[in-house]
């Protein structure tokens, strides 16, 4: 099935995508040190996702006033989250899906399943969302400089070896 990544965009923004010339770069990949069978994985989602009773939502206000800015920060979930815990904070996709099975954008439950049939050493504690959203206007200096220096160094922290991003 092909997906369109305009669908929920308004039709200005998704023009304004689809007319954009994009440069490529290469991806800068890291080898896996060790088997997959014995790796420590976190899970990153670009879905906006944040649990309802220890965080506040990404900030859609701003970003409805202001329609090329998405909120920089992040937020922790933690492996054990439930469903039901689960909130969705994105304007540029369609989050009910992914409140019916937060397995789309975050597959822990499909991660604990690898873990306990011993295909992947262990999954952390503790996962990450953002929302996906970000660069315009040009400033990278929250991720590059703040958000994801600390996002890798909780990660570092808890000696995860790969991560799985899951972009929406």
């Amino acid at each position: 099935m092909p997906v369109d990544s305009f669908t929920w965009l308004p039709p200005s923004i998704a023009a304004y995508y689809q007319g954009l010339t994009l440069e490529r770069e290469e991806a800068p990949w890291t080898p896996l040190k060790k088997p997959i069978a014995q790796c420590r994985f976190a899970l990153l989602t670009t879905a906006g996702l944040y649990v309802k009773s220890q965080d506040p939502p990404f900030d859609l206000e701003q970003e409805k006033r202001e329609p090329f800015w998405g909120d920089p920060t992040y937020r922790v979930i933690p492996r054990n989250v439930r469903r039901e815990d689960i909130g969705a904070a994105h304007l540029h996709i369609n989050t009910e899906d992914l409140l019916q099975d937060m397995n789309i954008a975050l597959p822990i439950r499909r991660f604990l399943e690898l873990e306990q049939e011993g295909e992947i050493g262990s999954l952390a504690l503790r996962h990450y969302s953002v929302m996906g959203f970000q660069g315009f206007p040009d400033n990278i200096a929250p991720w590059r400089d703040e958000y994801g220096p600390e996002m890798a160094q909780r990660m570092k922290k808890e000696r995860v070896d790969a991560v799985l991003l899951t972009p929406v």
